[in-house]
Order: C-alpha cells, then structure tokens, then sequence
C-alpha cells in the first residue's frame, strides 16, 4: 500500500485490514451522499467472501417505492429501503416511514441508527447488521457479497452519469443500460448492487421479472452489474462502475428483525 505523494487507492484501503483507532472513536459508515474519509474508510472490517459465487445472480425486490426521492435528496435513504425489498424476509418500507427514519437520525451516526434503531413498523423494526467494507475491484469479494448477504451499498459520482455515457438511467423507469461512463467526478450519491454477470445473463434475468433492458447499440458483452439508482434498476458495466465509485459496503446480515415493546 502506498504511501507518500501518491495517495492510496481508495480500492486498496476497502482491501485493507482495520487499523485500530483510539480508543472510543467513533466510525461513520457508511455515506454515499459524501465519502467516508479515508482513516475511517481505512479503520473498517473488510468482506471476505465465503465461497465460490455464482456466475451470474440477481436479487429482485419485491417492489420499488418513491420513497420520498422526489422531494428528499438523500439518496442513502432510499438505498436502505431498496435493499430491504430485496433481502429477506423482504420487508417493504413505506415511504412515510423512510423519511421518518431520515429525520429521527438527522445528522448523527447513520450506520448506528440502522443497527439500532432502523425502519419501524407495526411493532417491528427493521434493522441493518454490521457494516463491512467491500474492495469493488475484487470481484470474488464483491460477487460473494451480492450472491451471499445482500444488496452492496455504493457510493458513486452521479454527475458522470450523463458525461460521455452511453444509454441513460431513466428515473423511475427500470430496465435502462449505460456504459463508457469516464472517471473524475467526486462521489455524491448513494446506489445499491443486487446483481452481476455478463451483459446477455443479466438481460435474461431482467427478462424473467417482466423488464426488458433498453441496451444501447455498442455495449460491452462482458461483465455487468445490475444497479438500483434514481428509483429504478438497470444495468451498468463493469468498467463505468469501477470508474465512478468511491467506496462500497455490505451489510451482514441486510435485515434483522425485531419486535418492539413487550
């Protein structure tokens, strides 16, 4: 790992074993919206997958809300409510109950609110497991991830999603495909993995929900990812995705649940 005046590859610091932070630090992971600063990026437990994944997977949720992304901006919000829908046992947050969560948590520890607190309904709450940090540059690492535990939340640069691409992510419209997005935009949105695989397989498993991917004439065959950002799914290739994103993330388990009172 490099040192010096050429800084560190994010990649390597989500690759990285945790340094140990003095005593009573508190970490702050993950964002999306902004990046983790490096130390606390650097401090996290890294995934490391568990066995060989599958060739091609996909996680369909069980719907997709608005989940107040019409009139509130923060993206990891939304992300946590998508990932939801697509884990077990596939709860579906309502919207009131999303921008509730939001403003509960305000400006504190996000990480520990959905650990403690989470989405609470009906009695229940919907919580989040430990957060670990994934190299998404590592594909068995990202692919075990995706395949075994749930959706990876990514933070990415969301200005690059229409400078020099090809296709186009249609807000609430799922089934879009874009690729040859370049690099140089800093992170500043939340998105969310549930799926990979080559270009063909991963239109197949799009097709068998009932959604046709839209793909743009000159896409790469190779590997793809399927990514839920702006309210809709669709597919991203590999290299656009290593080119905009700063960090990933995920949660071990995605959902536990709890009863309240009583």
């Amino acid at each position: 790992m490099p040192r010096g005046a050429i800084p560190t590859p994010r990649s390597e610091l989500s690759d990285s074993e945790p340094y140990q932070p003095e005593p009573g630090a508190e970490i702050f992971v993950p964002s999306g919206d902004f990046p983790t600063p490096n130390h606390e990026l650097a401090a996290a437990h890294p995934f490391r997958a568990r066995g060989t994944a599958p060739e091609s997977f996909l996680a369909w949720p069980n719907d997709i809300g608005a989940w107040g992304n019409d009139s509130f901006s923060d993206s990891v919000w939304t992300e946590e409510a998508f990932a939801k829908a697509c884990a077990e046992p596939k709860p579906f947050i309502s919207e009131d109950v999303v921008l509730r969560a939001a403003r509960e948590c305000g400006s504190s520890n996000f990480a520990r609110f959905m650990q403690t607190h989470g989405f609470e309904v009906d009695g229940t709450a919907f919580l989040d497991g430990p957060f670990y940090k994934v190299n998404w540059t590592n594909m068995p690492a990202l692919h075990g991830a995706i395949a075994d535990v749930g959706p990876v939340k990514v933070g990415v640069a969301s200005a690059s999603f229409t400078a020099g691409a090809y296709g186009q992510i249609t807000s609430g419209s799922s089934g879009w495909a874009i690729y040859g997005i370049p690099t140089g935009q800093p992170e500043n949105y939340c998105a969310s993995l549930c799926g990979y695989g080559p270009l063909a397989a991963l239109v197949s498993l799009f097709q068998q929900h009932r959604v046709t991917v839209q793909v743009p004439s000159g896409m790469p065959a190779g590997l793809c990812y399927a990514m839920f950002a702006r309210n809709s799914l669709g597919i991203i290739d590999q290299q656009s995705l290593i080119n905009i994103t700063g960090e990933a993330w995920v949660r071990d388990p995605t959902t536990i649940v709890k009863k309240l009172g009583g």
